[in-house]
């Protein structure tokens, strides 16, 4: 993994949820919208990345997949979207693992619902995020993957031995770990300890400098180490925005001058303000990783878990190193 031909010319992030104000889980999505996404995206570095739908309503899936699907036939599309992140809507109804999800549209476990929503994006989705736990999931994960589907754990309570039988079954995955888990958990076991120790899972993290303090990131990547680990932005649609206090998402919301998003109510974060770019100089800047291995991280590493093609960048601005940071230069 270290020696790589192919020199990339940007980020590929398994976890956007919007940008510039334009939410993916909303119901006033069109083409048009994922495509201005696409190139804001890409003049910040992201040349690749899967659009996310967070836990909806059946209706905003019946409205939205078929959006992706279309934009999945575009040429200059294509190219970029890498499929459908479900995060959702299959998750654990507890208040804290469930995080900014709304409750009342989280769902049991079924393979005819996500047989249903594969067919409204024409096999377009990439990743499901899901709870293992829930009756139910473990015959949903082997539904998933044997549809070709990456699955991967998150917003869950699950015990070590849910987690080993939902590796058995194929997930490969912890999404956002450290996040969407309960505030209050026990000293040992408990869901972190046990997704570190199964190393079958790869772990994303939201390395925005918010979400997790950088002694936890410090850790993981330790215990994973770079072939198991993958950075994620969980960009908000609020994401390029300046500070102030937003409707987000169905909720009410505070964007700080810090880029910190979050719901003063629920006491949770929703989303990140950053893009892939920002949260790969985060990790950078604390020193775990060679430039080589930061790539791997940032582009080697999510292609690989949902065994997807190198994109094309049409764009003639490149993400290149510099002084021991990423930033945006002429190719």
């Amino acid at each position: 993994m270290k020696n790589r031909e192919i020199r990339p010319a940007g980020f590929i992030d398994l976890q956007v949820n919007g940008y510039l104000g334009i939410d993916f889980s909303a119901p006033d999505l069109t083409v048009d919208k994922v495509r201005l996404v696409v190139e804001k995206l890409r003049d910040r570095g992201t040349i690749g990345f899967c659009p996310t739908l967070i836990t909806s309503s059946v209706e905003l899936y019946e409205s939205n997949l078929p959006v992706f699907a279309r934009c999945l036939k575009e040429p200059d599309l294509t190219r970029v979207l890498l499929g459908v992140h479900l995060e959702g809507p299959f998750i654990s109804p507890d208040n804290g693992a469930r995080g900014a999800h709304a409750l009342e549209h989280v769902q049991s476990p079924s393979v005819r619902l996500l047989d249903q929503l594969r067919k409204l994006a024409k096999d377009g989705i990439s990743i499901l995020t899901l709870a293992p736990e829930r009756p139910g999931a473990l015959a949903l994960i082997d539904y998933a993957v044997k549809s070709g589907i990456t699955v991967s754990l998150g917003h869950h309570d699950a015990d070590a031995e849910t987690i080993r039988r939902a590796c058995d079954l194929g997930a490969v995955a912890s999404t956002h770990l450290g996040n969407g888990i309960s505030n209050l958990i026990p000293r040992h076991p408990n869901p972190l300890w046990d997704q570190l120790d199964e190393q079958r899972l790869t772990a994303t993290l939201i390395t925005d400098g918010h979400h997790l303090p950088a002694s936890f990131i410090r850790v993981v990547a330790r215990v994973k180490g770079v072939s198991k680990l993958v950075a994620i932005s969980d960009s908000a649609p609020l994401a390029g925005f300046s500070p102030g206090d937003y409707d987000c998402m169905g909720q009410k919301v505070v964007l700080e001058p810090s880029g910190r998003i979050w719901n003063p109510v629920g006491q949770h974060l929703v989303g990140s303000s950053a893009c892939l770019l920002d949260c790969m100089n985060h990790l950078a800047s604390l020193g775990l990783f060679s430039e080589s291995e930061l790539w791997q991280v940032g582009f080697h590493n999510p292609l690989a878990l949902i065994k997807a093609s190198v994109p094309s960048s049409p764009t003639s601005e490149r993400v290149v190193w510099k002084d021991g940071r990423f930033e945006m230069g002429a190719s």
